[in-house]
């Protein structure tokens, strides 16, 4: 299966999304594990346990043997996040992501990153909708979704992407988010590895 690289000058700074090497991968886990266990973070995420480098890295190869695309995202060459598309069928998906420190949330940076994986979601995987399973307390995730055009949807296909039966569940079609991001589709470039 091929590995995919997205950029875009984004207004949050030039960012890159990579479907990352093992080498990759291995380099950018302690970060990561770091960021999904901040005290802020690991609850909004739904982690209860601590996760390790080697937990990421499992994380990583369970979505690619699934299906799914998971991103290291970059800006500046630092680590920023990480995002992922999973449960992919039907030409559907759920997406996650994770702005990784803290005082970096609420800046804009959450929103370009999940508007670079909805353009791959939408043009590369052909998808024709993308959900969502928000923490009810996560207000800052619903609002980048919010901003996305998400709408609420608890009908059976969205519910069944919930981790928690009190998760918020929403969606987005192809028609909906081309429409309302017609410019960012045609400035994030999108390339195999």
């Amino acid at each position: 299966m091929p590995r995919y690289r997205i950029s875009w000058s984004s207004s949050a700074g030039p960012l890159l999304a990579l479907e990352p090497s093992r080498v990759e991968l291995a380099h950018h886990a302690p970060a990561l594990a770091a960021a999904y266990n901040d005290p802020h973070n690991a609850p909004l995420l739904g982690h209860t346990e601590p996760s390790t480098a080697r937990d990421v890295i499992g994380h990583y190869e369970r979505l690619g043997r699934r299906g799914g695309h998971g991103f290291l995202v970059l800006r500046d060459g630092a680590l920023v996040g990480d995002a992922d598309l999973r449960g992919m069928t039907g030409g559907a998906a759920e997406f996650a992501f994770l702005v990784a420190a803290v005082a970096e949330q609420g800046k804009g940076l959450g929103t370009a990153i999940a508007t670079m994986i909805h353009a791959f979601a939408f043009t590369e995987l052909a998808l024709t909708r993308v959900f969502a399973s928000v923490i009810p307390r996560n207000t800052a995730s619903r609002r980048v979704f919010e901003k996305l055009g998400y709408a609420l949807d608890n009908g059976p296909v969205a519910r069944g992407f919930a981790d928690d039966p009190e998760d918020v569940t929403m969606v987005i079609d192809r028609a909906s988010f081309a429409r309302s991001h017609a410019q960012a589709m045609a400035e994030i470039e999108i390339s195999v590895r």
